[in-house]
């Protein structure tokens, strides 16, 4: 059924191609907060609970706009939902940088979380939409590359400390995804398969999620994205300050957010292709191991060359461990209720990315350090490990086209 509307080779290459544009600005805009954390709190007197808050805040935003921009793409379509959500972050980066108080800091950061989370359950749908069954984990793995590398942009630009101060990471983010939205408009091809079953009545939330088998892959799903994600954003949100508390320099902090990020590019790279070539319970192993490995790592390192190689090994296996659970998630689902499949699970995965900043600043506040913040997340990673298991597992024996 796929192959019929897999398209050509040329279009294939430019879906992916302006999908990555758009995941390098996602990545950037994700991991902006963290770089800008220093500045911010300085400008607006913040301490790291309230810290905690702002980085929570465009997580929360993920979570309404990855659920709104999945089921609004099953039916408006993915490239319009796309465009409109790209429009939206990249307006509210701008209106970040025009705060004038902590709660209208807090509203911004909302509402640009809004945006990202649309854009995200798009981007997997049409890359894995346009490559089909036997391409899907290597499409969605060079799409998805683009969000470590627009957060090792962001980290660039913290390294480079620019004279425009804590706003210029936010202008960056604000200013490229505005230019992207008419080249979007221009040059995306709408998934083919959405094309196809656009004029068939919707398929309900629950109907599509929760029913003829698919229930459990969803609940597992769900597990899977939430403690996955709870590391990933308190690595994203906290390390940077965390590190500056262990007697770091904010540029060594920078270079070693650097280090994560271009671990967790070729992560999503590497684990992505060997998606359909080693076992599943190899895969799995392989990833939650090295995250618990880097976890612990990060918590002990004190010399800077052994918390950069800390910092490279836990962005690919944790950045690297999302892509691969990105790339399993649209085999799960039929093509009526593909992207609001991925955008729910991407939204449950936004309540563990919420959690964990919020969880980090309040463990942080009672003064646990750096190896408690990192060791907490074990028990999370052990469940993630077993829910993956069974997916890639799953995965072989999907119907779900």
């Amino acid at each position: 059924m796929t192959s019929l509307n897999v398209m050509t080779p040329l279009h294939m290459a430019r879906t992916i191609g302006l999908c990555f544009l758009v995941a390098l600005m996602e990545g950037l805009d994700l991991q902006a907060s963290g770089i800008a954390a220093q500045g911010m709190a300085a400008a607006f007197q913040l301490d790291k609970l309230h810290m905690g808050w702002v980085f929570s805040a465009g997580i929360f935003g993920l979570l309404p706009g990855a659920f709104l921009g999945g089921l609004l793409a099953d039916r408006i379509g993915r490239k319009r939902v796309l465009m409109a959500s790209v429009a939206l972050f990249g307006l509210f980066s701008l209106v970040t940088t025009m705060a004038w108080d902590y709660n209208s800091l807090l509203v911004a950061r909302c509402l640009t979380g809004v945006g990202l989370g649309a854009a995200l359950p798009n981007l997997i749908a049409l890359s894995s939409e346009v490559a089909g069954p036997r391409l899907r984990g290597t499409a969605v793995s060079l799409m998805y590359c683009g969000v470590p590398l627009g957060a090792a942009l962001a980290a660039g630009i913290g390294i480079a400390d620019l004279a425009g101060g804590w706003q210029v990471v936010f202008y960056v983010g604000g200013v490229v995804p505005l230019l992207i939205v008419p080249m979007l408009g221009l040059y995306l091809p709408e998934s083919a398969l959405f094309r196809s079953i656009k004029d068939t009545p919707p398929v309900s939330v629950v109907q599509g999620l929760f029913r003829d088998g698919a229930a459990l892959p969803t609940a597992m799903i769900w597990v899977s994205f939430f403690f996955t994600l709870m590391v990933v954003y308190i690595l994203i949100n906290w390390l940077p300050s965390l590190l500056v508390g262990q007697g770091f320099s904010g540029r060594q902090a920078s270079w070693v957010m650097l280090a994560l990020q271009i671990g967790a590019a070729t992560g999503t790279l590497l684990l992505g292709w060997f998606m359909d070539r080693l076992p599943a319970w190899a895969l799995s192993a392989l990833i939650y191991l090295g995250i618990l490995a880097s976890l612990t790592a990060l918590g002990l390192a004190s010399e800077m060359q052994s918390m950069l190689v800390a910092g490279f090994v836990a962005g690919f296996f944790a950045t690297g461990g999302q892509c691969v659970l990105y790339a399993l998630a649209p085999h799960f689902y039929r093509p009526s209720v593909r992207t609001t499949g991925v955008g729910c699970a991407v939204a449950i995965g936004r309540l563990g990315a919420m959690n964990g900043p919020l969880v980090a600043g309040k463990m942080l506040a009672l003064g646990t350090g750096t190896t408690g913040v990192m060791l907490a997340s074990a028990p999370g990673i052990v469940i993630a490990a077993l829910a993956m298991f069974y997916l890639s597992v799953r995965r072989n024996s999907s119907q779900a086209d």
